[in-house]
């Protein structure tokens, strides 16, 4: 079985030849003691019923593909959006090289995140010798200028105190008294990767302007702070840049992983590249106002800056779609003085334009979605905007303030008026959601792609083709460089939509003479 340097497979064709293909028939018939095909496949067409949709849905205790990932997750973007600035999980070896791969798989590029080993002796004495040596190495090894700590499952079970052990590894020389060391608890048992984002940045922010807000007076330093939440589409933090700079606006985009999560490949390794600068962060609280990109997930953020810097914090949606960036770029307008310029209200001429262009095919084109919450606001919008309906709309991670706004959107189109809403619900049961009510398309990240070959193997005419739009996407290259907010992201967005609706007008009119008649290039 071994290759050939003339002639080197992959995967996928090296795993069809004959000895492979010997194999695999060899293990399952030895060792996997299986049900025989007719078996599987009974079992396979009662999964897609009526009637196993209702006992799916009426399980408790288990979850089968959560659709969101842990609080750390979240916790380590967050760190690696400020400038030189090491992500630090207080907790196993394991955890932390999952959330390395993770990122890893859906930027393509190294992540710098470090873990202090707990094992189990930590886990009945504690893990304050763990902290000791892994702040030290760290800074010896890596040399940040600041360590943002989190934790994980084991620490926070056991109860460490992360304060204490920051404390006592600076009493006692471990580093150096003023090396900032800002930290958050991030229990991955609770909230989702979005709640631990919001937890670590709550806690940089409280570790660098809440004992220090005496000289601080908000509106002094004539900015609008911009905080952007858990965020992967590196267009994303750019167009925030972009149209801040077009409209001439004073701001501070409170973290931003763009540069470190995107380096160019020129034979220079930079493990802190770009990012917030923490001078920044401590002059926030002289900013005009915080605007919340992603309002729903800061909880904790927003109370913060409200109670802590004073911000009159502005109401506002994610800016996606046409209608929700109109209202972010208003309310930036309105608070900084400054006018929307001719290259803005070009570029929304644009988009409205190519909403017009692409109306007939995706008029009445009906989706299913999941994701996170703020995304599936914005998603949702936009999809109302687009003439589209919404069939199914699933957040793991929502909750019930949430589906109550997300109710009152989706009544505002009668598109999506009928869609049925779903929080606290698993990635199995949106497979049970597409089999008994099948829409035109999935939109989510590349893990449905399992539902997808699901509903395809029922029957050609029950597939539901994937689209990818969200986090992570790991089974596609360069997608996390694209746009997903203000009138680019909704070009982006459009685009993917519109030519996913045609590229299945292809597929269903290939077959000459017989389906082909939309099969042309006249018209």
């Amino acid at each position: 079985m071994s290759q050939s340097v003339e002639d080197i497979k992959p995967g996928y064709p090296l795993f069809g030849q004959p000895e492979y293909q010997d194999m695999i028939a060899r293990k399952r018939e030895m060792f996997e003691e299986g049900h025989d095909a007719e078996k599987v496949k009974e079992v396979f067409e009662w999964t897609t019923s009526e009637e196993y949709k209702e006992l799916n849905f009426a399980r408790k205790s288990l979850t089968i593909n959560p659709a969101k990932a842990c609080q750390p997750l979240g916790s380590v973007l967050c760190a690696l959006g400020f400038e030189n600035t090491l992500p630090y999980v207080h907790g196993s070896q394991g955890c932390v090289a999952y959330f390395r791969t993770y990122f890893n798989r859906h930027f393509k590029e190294p992540v710098a995140c470090v873990s202090d080993s707990m094992t189990e002796d930590a886990a009945v004495f504690g893990g304050q010798k763990n902290m000791f040596d892994g702040l030290q190495n760290s800074l010896a090894l890596y040399k940040p200028e600041v360590i943002m700590v989190s934790t994980t499952c084991m620490a926070e079970v056991i109860g460490d105190d992360l304060n204490a052990f920051i404390g006592n590894a600076k009493k006692e020389g471990y580093i150096p008294e003023d090396l900032p060391t800002p930290f958050a608890h991030t229990p991955s048992f609770v909230g989702s990767h979005v709640t631990g984002w919001d937890n670590m940045f709550e806690g940089a922010a409280r570790y660098f302007t809440l004992n220090y807000m005496e000289d601080k007076e908000v509106g002094s330093n004539g900015k609008i702070n911009l905080v952007p939440g858990f965020e992967t589409y590196l267009g994303n933090y750019r167009v925030m840049h972009r149209m801040m700079q077009e409209m001439g606006v004073d701001y501070s985009l409170l973290c931003d992983p763009s540069e470190v999560l995107d380096t160019p490949a020129d034979g220079e390794y930079r493990m802190y590249a770009g990012g917030t600068p923490i001078a920044e962060m401590k002059d926030a609280p002289n900013a005009k106002t915080t605007i919340l990109l992603q309002p729903d997930q800061l909880v904790k953020t927003k109370k913060f800056i409200t109670n802590t810097w004073k911000h009159d914090v502005p109401a506002t949606n994610i800016p996606m779609g046409l209608d929700w960036t109109d209202e972010f770029l208003m309310t930036i307008s309105e608070i900084s003085g400054k006018e929307i310029p001719e290259s803005l209200a070009k570029e929304r001429g644009r988009l409205v334009d190519m909403m017009t262009d692409s109306h007939t095919w995706l008029h009445g084109v009906s989706f299913s979605i999941y994701g996170d919450p703020d995304y599936l606001l914005g998603l949702t919008k936009f999809l109302q905007e687009l003439g589209c309906e919404v069939k199914h709309i699933l957040a793991n991670n929502g909750n019930k303030r949430w589906r109550k706004k997300m109710e009152a959107l989706i009544a505002e189109a009668p598109g999506t008026a009928g869609a049925e809403i779903h929080i606290g619900k698993d990635l199995w049961h949106f497979r049970s959601l597409v089999f008994t009510n099948k829409p035109d398309f999935m939109i989510g990240n590349s893990y449905a792609k399992f539902i997808q070959r699901d509903t395809k193997a029922k029957g050609e005419e029950f597939e539901v083709p994937l689209i990818r739009l969200g986090f992570p996407i790991f089974d596609r290259h360069h997608l996390h460089r694209n746009t997903t907010l203000g009138y680019e992201g909704g070009m982006y967005m459009l685009t993917t939509l519109v030519n996913s609706v045609l590229e299945k007008l292809d597929d269903d009119t290939r077959k000459m003479g017989k389906t082909d008649y939309g099969y042309d290039l006249v018209r």
